[in-house]
């Protein structure tokens, strides 16, 4: 008897854990489908308990767009470490049927040469966008919540969203880091949660969580669209157009909760259109307002945080028309830990961010016309618009680098620019729906509303390519580009019994040279330019031309053609046949000028102390764009490491703290042998400091007006 009364007592404790953690999301919101699951029922523990891995999402909204008629799921992209990229799509089951039909009016309004006025008529588009940053946790368990109550909820209220909305909820925007992040989270995870903020569970270890596979922070990829969750979020988002996109983020554990507007006299993009901050933020505001309000949440606006860099989930949406909408939650990083003002639990994270997301929805569905002819307009005046610069079109291109051509076209085209090319140039004009992507592209700006940036204050793409352009005073023309296929035309380089050479103006040649070392040739670089004929006539070469001597090698002159042709090929270098010595002008082919190069053996060194962004970088860099491999070098194996097996050593911005003098001195030997130590940024400070060369710092000049006594003000004034 004792027994199954100890029984009972204990289911009974179960179920009311269970409908409290159900009820403390979903009070207002039921009656709920009894046959659609739960995020508890599928995951076995409430929202809020564990850190749930993207696989867990992603088969959580897999199940829901099988089980109901009111959802679909599609993937956009994998990761680096080939984790799925999904995006669900939640409306009624009509709309969902003639998704179609609806998608074509929906973008009628981003087409300036149409005159729409059904503003009413088309469900507005709401795209919930959630962790971008992997160890900002929350908003991705909320967009479980979020799908669930879409799906499931026959409330009244729920049921007039999906009618007049088309939702699409993409749960984690950057799953590698998540799960990085995940795994910490739960492996110091205790029984009695510990809310010390000292405890392991809230002090992730390097590199943590927030960037991706190559430590990257993909909430400014937007723009640059290096990786493939940027690139499939690209394409996805030019083939939709939403009007209104979320960016859910984490802030420090003693904040509260932000949520737009930003600060009033902050810097904004100085192109983007002033209703978007002064009229739509205004809008959504008292949305956000009445929801946190009603579960008395605090939080505050306008202190923070701006929209000048346009490549962030919260400001690149701006440029398409769209209000994109930035919110920041106070972090728990981990399960429970104390503030200023108790604790903070991550179930609590997870509410707000969730409550924000049906506020969201909510105001997108009782402002949906005027969303609507906001995106029109946006549009139009893409069209009509004048730059103040006075140019139409921007003419660009590389003499000598087809395939930075190529890379920068293809870029352009990734954000539904349209180029054209004309002769040997490309030409984008200003009259184009893309107008003010554009403007982002080539202009830059010395003047803002405020001295103080939240980070990023200059990104002129044009620039970042180290590619030749001008403004145009007018559009000339010429034949519109939909492909970057054709832009590299090489000349396919015949057999020599001689030599080769390899130009280095090309982007690509560092790849080029290391895919013909890895094969076994030795190759020289050119330290003085020189003229020669060769199978395209009598060429010039500059600085750092790559030899290939075929007579040198261990290798028969068929192989040595096989080698080099096949990275022709692989990287669409130009290579040359010539058949003598004797150059023209200049150094000839025997010169000493022609230095012998060493197979690089690289190694980066990473851990505690060093700048992860940096570090990233660079391995992304020689593993993606050199293909060459490079040694990750912990700090913690680096007194143990045998540096002889490495020729090339890079280090970035850190403290290297962990570096006594033994083994700076074991450095400097290694170095005095002829190995290269690569310097990026802090750490070539770091090497002015101790002694590894003989250099200094420069330092800015004092002005005259340093040396005058200036008035002190008070911090308010």
């Amino acid at each position: 008897m004792k027994l199954t009364s100890f029984f009972t007592t204990m289911f009974s404790l179960i179920m009311v854990s269970s409908i409290y953690s159900q009820d403390y999301f979903f009070k207002n919101h039921a009656p709920f489908d009894s046959s659609i699951p739960s995020p508890e029922d599928y995951l076995g523990y409430p929202i809020g308990e564990q850190h749930t891995r993207h696989d867990l999402i992603v088969g959580y909204l897999q199940e829901l767009a099988e089980l109901s008629d009111r959802a679909s799921i599609e993937i956009y992209g994998y990761t680096h470490e080939r984790r799925k990229l999904v995006m669900l799509t939640v409306t009624t089951p009509e709309n969902l049927n003639n998704l179609d039909d609806i998608k074509s009016e929906h973008l009628k309004f981003v087409d300036p040469s149409q005159n729409v006025s059904n503003y009413e008529d088309v469900p507005v588009f709401v795209q919930l966008g959630y962790n971008v940053h992997g160890n900002e946790p929350s908003s991705a368990e909320a967009a479980m919540l979020m799908a669930y109550t879409l799906v499931a909820s026959n409330n009244s209220r729920i049921l007039n969203y999906l009618e007049n909305a088309v939702v699409f909820i993409d749960p984690t925007i950057n799953p590698d880091g998540r799960d990085r992040h995940t795994q910490w989270a739960n492996q110091f995870k205790a029984n009695q949660l510990v809310a010390d903020r000292f405890e392991a569970e809230h002090n992730e270890g390097w590199p943590r969580g927030r960037t991706n596979h190559y430590w990257f922070d993909l909430n400014r990829d937007w723009l640059l669209a290096v990786h493939p969750e940027s690139q499939g979020k690209l394409k996805w988002y030019h083939d939709w157009y939403p009007n209104v996109v979320t960016d859910f983020h984490e802030m420090g554990t003693n904040s509260t909760y932000f949520f737009e507007p930003m600060k009033p006299i902050g810097s904004q993009d100085p192109i983007m259109p002033k209703e978007n901050y002064e009229d739509l933020n205004d809008l959504f505001a008292p949305y956000y307002t009445e929801a946190l309000d009603n579960i008395g949440s605090f939080y505050y606006t306008k202190e923070s945080f701006d929209g000048t860099y346009p490549g962030y989930g919260s400001s690149y949406p701006d440029l398409q028309g769209a209000l994109a909408l930035l919110f920041e939650q106070a972090s728990s990083r981990g399960h429970l830990q104390e503030t200023q003002y108790g604790t903070i639990s991550f179930a609590f994270t997870i509410r707000n961010q969730y409550q924000s997301s049906l506020a969201t929805v909510k105001a997108a569905v009782e402002n949906k016309s005027t969303l609507r002819k906001y995106q029109k307009d946006f549009f139009k005046s893409a069209i009509t618009q004048k730059a103040k610069t006075g140019f139409a079109a921007y003419e660009f291109g590389d003499a000598y680098d087809m395939n930075r051509n190529k890379a920068f076209v293809d870029f352009l085209l990734k954000h539904q620019i349209k180029v054209y090319k004309r002769g040997d140039k490309f030409v984008t004009p200003l009259s184009q729906p893309q107008h003010r992507m554009v403007q982002t592209m080539f202009e830059t700006y010395s003047k803002y509303r405020d001295s103080v940036f939240y980070d990023a204050s200059a990104w002129s793409v044009a620039n970042f390519y180290n590619i030749d352009y001008r403004g145009l005073r007018s559009f000339p023309g010429g034949s519109e580009i939909k492909s970057s296929d054709g832009i590299v035309n090489i000349i396919s380089v015949p057999k020599s019994d001689y030599a080769y050479i390899m130009d280095w103006d090309d982007y690509y040649a560092p790849a080029a040279l290391y895919h013909m070392q890895s094969k076994g040739l030795k190759l020289a670089s050119a330290f003085k330019p020189f003229s020669i004929e060769t199978n395209a006539g009598n060429l010039s070469f500059n600085y750092g031309s790559i030899l290939v001597p075929v007579s040198k090698q261990a290798k028969s002159p068929d192989e040595v053609y096989q080698i080099v042709k096949q990275a022709q090929q692989k990287y669409r270098v130009p290579m040359y046949t010539v058949n003598s010595g004797f150059s023209s002008t200049g150094i000839d082919l025997g010169s000493n000028n022609f230095r012998a190069l060493k197979k690089p053996k690289a190694a980066l060194l990473i851990g505690d102390g060093v700048r992860s962004y940096e570090a990233g970088e660079v391995w992304h860099l020689f593993d993606t764009r050199v293909d060459m491999p490079i040694t990750k070098l912990q700090m913690r194996n680096f007194r143990g490491a045998t540096l002889d097996k490495y020729n090339t050593l890079v280090m970035v911005s850190g403290s290297y703290s962990q570096m006594d003098s033994l083994q700076v001195k074991r450095l400097r030997d290694w170095t005095s042998q002829g190995n290269t130590l690569i310097t990026i940024a802090g750490a070539s400070q770091w090497a002015i400091n101790k002694k590894l060369v003989k250099e200094k710092l420069t330092e800015k000049p004092k002005s005259k007006d340093s040396l005058e006594t200036t008035e002190r003000l008070r911090y308010v004034d």
